[in-house]
């Protein structure tokens, strides 16, 4: 009897304990959805149909200005998992995969640490390389049922049905009618485009019913009122010009937050029902909010700002966006907006927004688009997305320009905007030691034995700030700092030498001339990194003995046998940009091979995709590539793999 009285005591005790810690703590619900922006009923869009999404907005909050930091999804997913800029972490191209700093955590683990239950159901797509301890649970079954008695939980539910991918499956059965789609200033007004407008617009529809079904799913069992909810979006519409462009398009997404009254001391500071916020937050924000709600000090390496909690920080002025490697084709912008201006820096003006990546051109709108504009039937406000090349710095008025088509970089009455602008930018590259200005494959070399962000810090591994100057100056691609250039090209450091190649490939014809020596002494440097836009540039400007020695030097970087897939990729990105020039090699690039050995099989179909682009074959898209959450012990997938989405 007496044991019998001991374990009813325990079991008693136990839950007290439980029920004690989850009166404590908030359960914290996300309800996220993909390829989506702020084209919602809440954010005043009347063509929209989201009253499950628009209702939460009416009980809670939204914030006007939220940026996804990264314009694909898994940059974006690897700002949020970390609190840190993938720049700064070496995760900043797609489907890349490199090491976590030394010493962090993902936020999942954090808050296991202080109790909480946390499920991911199920998209991950992380560039880092994550631990066995991150999650409670990541798969398709995933759910904040599964948790203890009492215990807390954090549990994100993650749509996919407003996939780009989903925006181009046809047949479909047309819901919001084409005919009221309101075509941006960018895009040509064509049925095609309409279409997939109006088709984006059903399938966020059919996300917000998703997260309708997620609330009621929480109502019932009785938890709406202990659960803090977030929804938000993965980044902009999956449409072209959107998805992958770091400017207010590509960037700009839902916010939408509800604290329940019990929660509400842990609200931001401007919270009030039904209300709308124009403080700018952005996904490196989300990790040191979540540990702020829960109480939990952020750690000093996030490099986000809590806006909700306990450690709630005073509202930013900037917010910041980012562009590295796209599937295939390589780039490096920084942006930034204050909320008002957009600032875009385009550190390789001389390839244009439009870069051929194969899955974006699967959408009917970018091909069609395309045509149009090798036709001559684009308007100058639709040709930006093609123009070779853009421009070195961006300037957008989102009151006057909310297309963003309008280039005010260059207008005197804007100096001092542009200027400050560019101040940011440049002075947050500095502060995160933005590891993207490196060649992809030489920031791994460099980081062998460490990883990207420690050895970022290490200035003899990373000059970081000369790196950063000679990038801009050859950027800027303003004549009057070739001799700058000149000098770059004897630097005992790869990377200035691979920025001063680089400068002279992007003055064209003129910046060949005046640094010809240069480039011929580079295109046979010890790195790679510098011999490619040095072939490059002498395969596009130079003489046509240089041309035929160029190309050939290109075609021998981009096997994949003798270089690593970083190599390769670049000198296969380098050869597209030829066009004709490149087509005497056509038959020897068909006889380089499609496989070889790369960091991580998510983007093993890359160079595929490249050799398909300059062969005329079909592209490769590996069904298998994208990263699939694991499934929990004992449980099998059935049917066949799907194709791939990214």
């Amino acid at each position: 009897m007496k044991r019998l009285l001991l374990l009813a005591c325990l079991l008693f005790s136990s839950s007290l304990h439980h029920a004690a810690f989850s009166a404590d703590r908030p359960n914290i619900l996300w309800l996220t959805s993909e390829d989506h922006g702020p084209q919602m009923g809440c954010y005043g869009d009347t063509y929209a149909t989201t009253p499950n999404v628009d209702a939460l907005a009416a009980k809670g909050m939204l914030f006007n200005k939220c940026w996804s930091n990264g314009p694909v999804c898994a940059a974006a997913r690897t700002t949020i998992i970390m609190g840190m800029y993938p720049p700064s972490t070496g995760g900043e191209h797609m489907r890349s995969m490199t090491q976590m700093p030394k010493g962090t955590k993902m936020y999942p683990q954090l808050l296991r640490e202080a109790g909480y239950f946390c499920t991911n159901n199920s998209k991950e797509d992380y560039n880092l390389a994550k631990t066995k301890e991150t999650w409670d649970e990541s798969s398709g079954n995933a759910h904040w049922k599964k948790r203890k008695d009492g215990q807390p939980f954090f549990a994100i539910f993650n749509e996919t049905c407003s996939h780009e991918s989903q925006i181009r499956t046809r047949p479909h059965e047309q819901v919001h009618d084409p005919k009221g789609v309101r075509v941006p200033a960018y895009h040509p007004d064509t049925p095609e485009v309409r279409q997939d407008w109006a088709q984006y617009y059903d399938q966020v529809t059919l996300a917000d019913a998703s997260a309708g079904k997620r609330l009621k799913e929480l109502e019932a069992a009785g938890l709406a009122e202990d659960t803090i909810i977030f929804y938000y979006a993965d980044h902009g519409s999956g449409m072209p010009r959107s998805k992958r462009w770091p400017c207010n398009s590509g960037l700009h997404v839902p916010l939408v937050v509800y604290f329940p009254p019990k929660w509400q001391h842990l609200a931001p500071k401007e919270y009030k029902t039904g209300g709308k916020s124009d403080r700018l937050v952005s996904f490196v924000d989300l990790a040191p909010t979540l540990l702020s709600i829960i109480g939990v000090q952020p750690p000093e390496w996030m490099q986000g700002h809590a806006f909700a909690g306990k450690f709630q920080s005073e509202p930013q002025p900037f917010i910041y966006g980012f562009r590295g490697r796209m599937d295939e084709r390589y780039d490096a912008v920084r942006s930034v907006t204050d909320g008002r201006y957009v600032y875009v820096r385009n550190f390789m003006p001389h390839l244009s927004q439009a870069q051929h990546v194969s899955y974006q051109f699967q959408t009917p709108t970018t091909q069609v688009w395309r045509k149009l504009y090798d036709e001559g039937k684009t308007t100058p406000e639709q040709s930006i997305f093609w123009t070779q090349p853009k421009a070195a710095e961006e300037l957008y008025d989102l009151q006057s320009d909310r297309d963003e088509v309008h280039n005010l970089a260059d207008k005197p009455e804007h100096a001092e905007v542009l200027a400050k602008m560019r101040q940011a930018q440049e002075s947050l590259a500095v502060k995160i030691r933005d590891v993207g200005l490196l060649p992809e494959g030489e920031m791994h070399q460099r980081a062998e034995g460490t990883t990207p962000y420690d050895m970022a810090h290490d200035d003899e591994l990373y000059p970081m700030q000369r790196v950063l100057s000679v990038a801009g100056a050859a950027s800027s691609m303003k004549p009057e700092l070739n001799a700058e250039l000149k000098t770059a090209f004897t630097d005992k450091d790869s990377a200035i030498r691979h920025w001063a190649a680089m400068g002279a490939l992007m003055r064209g014809k003129v910046g060949v001339e005046q640094l010809h020596a240069e480039l011929l002494n580079a295109a046979k440097d010890s790195s790679t990194y510098v011999q490619i836009p040095a072939n490059w540039a002498l395969a596009k400007h130079g003489s046509d003995a240089e041309r035929t020695a160029a190309l050939t030097a290109l075609v021998s970087l981009a096997d994949w046998s003798k270089h690593n897939v970083f190599t390769c990729m670049s000198a296969l990105c380098a050869i597209g940009d030829l066009g004709d020039a490149a087509k005497p090699a056509v038959e020897d690039l068909k006889k380089l091979p499609t496989k070889g050995e790369s960091p991580d099989p998510r983007f093993n179909s890359y160079v595929s995709r490249l050799l398909a682009d300059l062969t005329g074959s079909t592209p490769e898209f590996e069904p298998d590539a994208t990263p699939k959450a694991e499934m929990p012990q004992g449980k099998k997938k059935k049917g066949k793999g799907k194709k791939k989405v990214e």
